[in-house]
Parts: C-alpha cells; structure tokens; sequence
C-alpha cells in the first residue's frame, strides 16, 4: 500500500527507475476514492508540470481501468490507473516536525473512531507547512501516523489559536464533514478574551468581510461591502475591571471573521497584534498576555456515518486559565 492506492507494477523509487520510468498500474484504495482524476496526479506526480499531466490525459496515455477518461473524472474504489513513463522530481528533504510539536499531538487528541480526531489543538503551531513554516499539525499527525494513509484538515485555526481541530481519515468522511461547514451542520464557540467592558449580554454582528487587503505590506482582512457576508454572535460571559471574557458562535467561516468582528466592535481580542491596538498590546504583554486570548472551546456536529448527536468540548489551556485567575472580577 502506498499513500492510498497500491501500485501493482514498478514504482519509480530507485535513481534508475528515475531515468528509466517504466508504466505503472495503480489500484485506488479509499484514501484517494471520490478524488479527482487530475488532482490524484498532480499529487502522485510531484515535480510534473501540470500542462504535462493534463496532455498526457489528453491523449490518452493516462488511462482508468484501461479506457480513456476526463480529468475530471472521480476515482471509484477498485479502479486501476495506468501511469504512462514519466520522469519526476526527486524526493524533496524529509520534512522536519518539531519534537514539541509531535508530544503535544500525541496528548492533545479528545476524540477519535475510524473517520476523524479531533484535536485539542495547542497554540503557536501552524496547521500546516507553507509560507514560511516548514510544517504543521497536519505534518506532525501524518509522522506520528505513518500507517493512517489518509490525513485531512477538515478546517483551518489560525496558528495562535489553540482548541477543536477536525481531521479526517478518510475522504468520504472529508466529503461529509466539508458538507456539514458548507451548511449549518457543525455550531463552533470560540472563548474570547475582549479588551474593555462589553456591555451587552449578546450581540449579533452582522458586517460583510473583505480579505487580502495590503496595508503597509500585510495582508488584512477588513470589513467592506464589497466582501463577502459574515456573521458572528457573541455572548458576555464575566466582566472584569478591563476585559471581557465572551462566547464567540461564527455563523460563517471567513478568515480571521471573530478577530475583525470583536475590533469593529471597538473590543478586539487581547493581544492580537493584527487587529488590535499597539499600545494595549504592549500593556497586556506587560501582564503575561504573549499570544491571542482565542481559543475554539466546542464543536457540536451530527456524526456523519452514524447521525448521533456529538459534543466536544476543549478545556483552556493552562497558561491562559492562569492569567484569566488573576483578573480582577466586576
């Protein structure tokens, strides 16, 4: 088995193989059923040009279960793959995962069953590698797994954010899980720590979100009609003499959508030093606060295979709990 289809001729895993590929019969397993034909290649052949892949299933070299196929077509389990010869890229430097990071994921896991984990995720570690971070959670999970061949984020938590993270172990349970966040299928709640009073006991902010916006060389997520519709609800839990400890329920999924919502509110999160106020966060560090006071606390979803109602809850972790103990209560 490997990576999720078994490969039933010659693998090119050899330098000469490399220099004399030869024609390999792939067999797709679950990991890749339901998969794009076109995305299975540009995964499987790392290093091929894309316009490469898409002519090579142009004229047919490229065939599923010895036919000719469009490249938009979804992998069944059972079905063969003929890769014609081709030479790729060598193997990349083995990615490297923090030894902190692997630790943390092994402790970190609330729930797991043959579909999906759901992770406690710890803060100050990515989701996964890219622009600049070599690798992330979904890395570490995949190095400390080697025998689960199919790992998936479901969604994305911003690095600093800690809590529920859903992964997926199989593709059909991704399909599902991406259908139920498309929806109103799974109901999120953040804990937030806001900057001042807020006075309200709930309010619903309802203020469309533009991303990618460039201010003095950062990309920005701002609120502008002309983005797209965003929703959050957000629920005061206890006051103290200078910040607010709320629940934050995202309607929508928009990046950063609680973070721009709580600084339009005039109340942006403690220690965001994106949308929030330089000098406050300066002050708030002073008092221990070195990263985002944001943390996904539930997720609240129907299984997808059984239908059963489930309920995650993750608890805040230590270091914030601690600085949260030593606030001074209205």
């Amino acid at each position: 088995m490997a990576g999720g289809y078994v490969v039933i001729i010659c693998r090119m895993n050899t330098a000469e193989n490399q220099t004399n590929p030869q024609v390999q019969w792939l067999e797709i397993t679950e990991a890749n059923s339901e998969q794009r034909l076109d995305n299975f290649l540009i995964t499987y052949l790392k290093g091929v040009p894309k316009t490469r892949i898409y002519r090579m299933v142009r004229k047919g070299e490229v065939r599923v279960n010895k036919g000719r196929i469009d490249v938009s077509y979804k992998l069944q389990l059972g079905d063969i793959v003929r890769i014609p010869p081709v030479r790729v890229a060598e193997k990349k430097d083995e990615i490297i995962v923090q030894p902190t990071l692997k630790f943390s994921l092994e402790n970190h896991i609330l729930y797991e069953d043959e579909g999906f984990i759901v992770l406690n995720k710890p803060a100050g570690f990515a989701v996964h590698g890219g622009s600049g971070v070599s690798s992330g959670v979904i890395e570490g999970l995949r190095q400390i797994r080697p025998q689960q061949k199919f790992l998936e984020l479901v969604h994305r938590l911003d690095k600093e954010t800690s809590g529920c993270l859903l992964i997926a172990k199989k593709r059909s349970v991704l399909k599902l899980l991406h259908e139920l966040f498309r929806g109103d299928g799974i109901q999120k709640t953040y804990l937030a720590l806001l900057v001042g009073q807020f006075q309200r006991k709930k309010q619903l902010v309802e203020v469309p979100l533009l991303k990618n916006v460039a201010q003095g060389g950062e990309r920005m997520v701002v609120v502008s009609q002309a983005g797209k519709s965003a929703e959050t609800l957000f629920t005061r839990l206890k006051q103290f003499q200078d910040v607010t400890l709320v629940h934050a329920a995202p309607k929508t999924g928009r990046t950063h959508q609680i973070r721009v919502h709580a600084a339009w509110l005039g109340h942006p999160i403690v220690a965001d030093d994106r949308y929030g106020d330089d000098d406050t966060n300066k002050a708030f560090k002073k008092r221990g606060y070195k990263r985002l006071f944001l943390h996904a606390e539930q997720l609240q979803f129907a299984h997808p295979v059984s239908g059963d109602l489930l309920h995650f809850t993750a608890p805040l972790p230590e270091d914030l709990q601690e600085l949260l103990n030593h606030e001074k209560p209205l």
